[in-house]
């Protein structure tokens, strides 16, 4: 399977690095194809400008600033998004990478106010997630993040395609051991992907 791996964490020896690398690395021996999209290293711009959005609804022209982001979208049969979460959402690169690449006519059609889904072909979601909250405090926010996972891109992906989140909470207190054992976790699902 071809699967898409969004990361977004602009320190090389964080640990949400090492969670991009473990899981890439799984995804591979596991046999997948993997396209391992690293916004910072490869030095995406998260920035919509006044002519993107002026032309946002007018496909195939809404794509051609970011085209080889909406071709490696469009080839992906799974997707998995490793970042942290930073105030309870994402950081501003990966934002910017779905406001920028999710575009009308890649991720959805939109016809006579009529929104339509279009990324059917993605046929699994994953999630990886490193929170600085508790998992109680992330519930009492309205965990955002989980609920994009969970509801938003489950929607906009193939109708009852499996959804696996997985999420380090507590990160302003965790240990080395926590550390391991949820890079272990990763490591396990990641060869079951």
């Amino acid at each position: 399977m071809r699967v898409l791996v969004l990361h977004s964490h602009p320190v090389e020896e964080s640990y949400g690095r090492a969670l991009y690398r473990t899981t890439c690395n799984a995804l591979e021996t596991a046999g997948h194809q993997v396209d391992g999209c690293d916004l910072y290293a490869e030095g995406f711009n998260p920035v919509m400008s006044a002519e993107e959005r002026r032309i946002y609804h007018d496909y195939p022209e809404n794509t051609l600033p970011v085209q080889d982001h909406v071709a490696r979208l469009k080839a992906a049969e799974a997707l998995v998004i490793v970042t942290p979460i930073w105030n309870f959402g994402f950081p501003a690169m990966l934002k910017g990478y779905f406001d920028r690449v999710w575009l009308p006519g890649v991720s959805f059609a939109l016809e006579d106010g009529r929104l339509t889904p279009t990324l059917s072909h993605i046929r699994k979601l994953a999630a990886v997630f490193t929170y600085g909250s508790t998992p109680l405090r992330a519930f009492l926010a309205g965990d955002p993040p989980k609920k994009i996972v969970k509801r938003v891109l489950r929607a906009q992906i193939r109708l009852g395609a499996p959804v696996t989140f997985l999420a380090h909470y507590d990160m302003n207190n965790c240990t080395e051991e926590t550390r391991q054992a949820f890079l272990d976790k990763v490591q396990r699902k990641m060869d079951r992907f």
